[in-house]
């Protein structure tokens, strides 16, 4: 079980303003404000992000990416339209996608932060 993840950021005050908004479209909180970090959550903070100012924006073809389950649709909507107006750059619509498990719609959209990390947002649906 994963109890918490990180991107890095170039910014802290560009990075917190893009996830108040999109996390706050899945019902997370800022929680935690340090020096170089901060966290975000709903009981406890679980997604964080960490200054490193020196770091280029992540390359379309590199690596990451993280993916934080949505209660509904309407959750993964909020959560594209918030991402796109605070910066950040689709890398996939909202939409259902092909899913394994029978009987479940997966529906999901992805996003680019400033920084160029890769986060989704999905919600099963039952079929």
């Amino acid at each position: 079980m994963i109890d918490h993840v990180s991107v890095p950021v170039r910014s802290l005050e560009t990075a917190t303003r893009f996830y108040e908004g999109v996390l706050g479209a899945l019902g997370y909180e800022k929680l935690v404000v340090r020096a170089g970090t901060i966290g975000f959550g709903k009981r406890y903070a679980e997604f964080w992000i960490n200054l490193r100012p020196g770091m280029s924006p992540a390359d379309r073809d590199s690596g990451g990416h993280l993916c934080l389950r949505a209660r509904s649709r309407e959750e993964v909507d909020a959560f594209h339209a918030a991402g796109l107006a605070l910066g950040g750059s689709d890398d996939g619509p909202p939409g259902p996608r092909e899913h394994d498990e029978a009987g479940q719609i997966y529906y999901a959209a992805f996003i680019r932060d400033p920084d160029g990390n890769r986060i989704e947002a999905v919600s099963f649906i039952a079929g």
